[in-house]
């Protein structure tokens, strides 16, 4: 416990003590763009090429709160913001880093003045009566100290997420966006589903009806043949079977009924033993909402397909398990990796999960493995 508070507070000093040297930084860019903005104003033109560097500072101190300040990841995914908005958060900014440079020299002041008192006292150059009270003005400095950096800290995410935040308006229009596009998404992913279905009646079901009709007609007009009506009876029921089979894996394709009858387990089992290899699955959740144990199924079920197509005989595992927001689908293959994200399959599947306000991604490097996640939220 003790160590774990000695290096927090290492943490917030060394935060703040960074914090205080990138002001300097951060004073000396403000007087160059000043003289910027000044020459560009008497040439009648607006000054340009400001921003681009002030947001290569802004993110250097969106890096150091989240790493060094406490509560500092709040602001860890504010990176959305204009430039202007990155000059003036700059203008205010360094006077929150210097003080917090002048608290770090007091504490230090503080620690070198702690080490004489020590000093002298070991030596018998002060009375224990001074030390004591010595002691007792260091700790109420310590203190001070101590609250100067939670200050200067909690004043320097404050301000970073006052300034650099989006707007309600921004806020809003990115939500729209962000609808649109998963709305398109969806009609995308849907017209492309409905595409496959068709392509799978087309190339598969039909053509074995048509074969199966090519049968029945040969063993009716060969009644005199015996062995050969038999022959072309067997084939066709053959056919029939296979015409079955191939109806229900289009039907389970489209949408597995293991999922309403048994849960998503059962369904993820399912699909682990039509992988074509050795799928191991690992589902720690329960029943989840229908959409979202929907699009688990299918991530699963695209991403086992993936592997058995392009990575025969590699070894996948499957894990579902509760995060945050609501279920992370992780798979990993250990194939040759290479999957591009932009192929037909993992789009669509990045589109299911937009679709529900979920995030997804996939690390494939050359040489494998490829791992495909995704985030869905229940709420």
């Amino acid at each position: 416990m003790v160590a774990g508070v000695l290096g927090a507070g290492g943490r917030l000093f060394v935060g703040v003590s960074v914090g205080a040297a990138t002001a300097v930084a951060e004073l000396a860019f403000l007087g160059w763009a000043a003289l910027v903005a000044l020459v560009e104003l008497i040439r009648g033109r607006q000054a340009v090429g400001i921003e681009r560097p002030a947001r290569h500072l802004v993110e250097v101190e969106r890096r150091r709160i989240a790493a060094f300040l406490p509560g500092g990841a709040a602001v860890e995914h504010l990176d959305d913001y204009p430039g202007r908005r990155a000059v003036a958060y700059l203008g205010v900014r360094w006077l929150v880093g210097l003080l917090g440079g002048f608290v770090a020299l007091l504490f230090l002041y503080g620690l070198v003045t702690g080490a004489v008192w020590a000093r002298d006292l070991f030596v018998g150059r002060s009375g224990a009566l001074i030390v004591s009270a010595q002691v007792v003005g260091g700790l109420v400095l310590l203190f001070l100290a101590v609250q100067g950096f939670l200050g200067v800290a909690a004043l320097d995410r404050w301000l970073a997420g006052r300034m650099l935040a989006p707007s309600d308006r921004a806020r809003y229009e990115r939500r729209i966006s962000e609808l649109a596009a998963s709305r398109a998404g969806v009609v995308a992913a849907v017209d492309a589903e409905r595409r496959r279905i068709e392509r799978d009646l087309h190339d598969g079901v039909q053509q074995r009806l048509v074969a199966l009709g090519l049968l029945l007609g040969q063993a009716r007009r060969g009644t005199d043949d015996r062995a050969r009506s038999d022959d072309l009876i067997r084939q066709a029921h053959d056919e029939a079977r296979q015409i079955l089979a191939d109806l229900r894996d289009v039907a389970w394709r489209a949408y597995p009924a293991d999922l309403d009858n048994l849960g998503l387990a059962e369904a993820l089992a399912r699909v682990a033993e039509r992988g074509g290899g050795p799928v191991a699955v690992d589902c720690q959740v329960g029943r989840l909402p229908t959409a979202v144990e929907t699009a688990a199924y299918f991530v699963v079920s695209e991403a086992v397909t993936n592997a058995a197509k392009h990575a025969p005989g590699s070894r996948v595992t499957v894990s579902v398990v509760p995060a945050a927001r609501g279920v992370r689908v992780t798979v990993t293959d250990d194939g040759p990796g290479g999957a591009d994200p932009a192929g037909g399959g993992l789009a669509g599947l990045a589109r299911r999960a937009a679709a529900l306000d979920g995030s997804f991604t996939v690390d494939s490097p050359a040489g494998g493995p490829t791992t495909v996640t995704a985030e869905l939220p229940c709420a």
